[in-house]
């Protein structure tokens, strides 16, 4: 594994084609963040790839930045790990409203459950 961090978080490269990826505690992700993420994905990863998203901590959007977090065609899935209520509920707002994008998105409440999901789909 190889992580790469960002001025935000970090990505790990769990195989050629999977990351997981971890956004730090009180970040407020904006557009310029977004291509930075979107640069290393596709520097780093095989297209292509599924993301593990791990919502460990607290953080938020600009408006800008939800248009664009997963704008990559390169994406084929996102499994979305979230423990709290909070956390879930802001996931299922992301999702909302990129309703139209159709992402292939699914939110777990574990780790392992997320992985299972991403090995099946990948």
């Amino acid at each position: 594994m190889k992580t790469h961090y960002l001025s935000f978080g970090e990505i790990i490269v769990l195989e050629p084609n999977i990351a997981e990826v971890i956004i730090y505690q009180g970040v407020l992700m904006d557009l310029q963040m977004v291509e930075e993420y979107h640069a290393t994905l596709l520097e780093h990863l095989e297209a292509p790839f599924f993301l593990l998203i791990n919502k460990k901590f607290a953080y938020t959007y600009t408006f800008e930045a939800q248009n664009e977090i997963a704008n990559l065609r390169e994406i084929k899935g996102m499994a979305v790990v979230v423990e709290g209520y909070v956390g879930k509920k802001s996931t299922e707002f992301l999702i909302a409203i990129n309703e139209s994008k159709s992402w292939n998105i699914q939110t777990f409440s574990n780790k392992t459950e997320a992985l299972n999901w991403i090995k099946i789909h990948n």
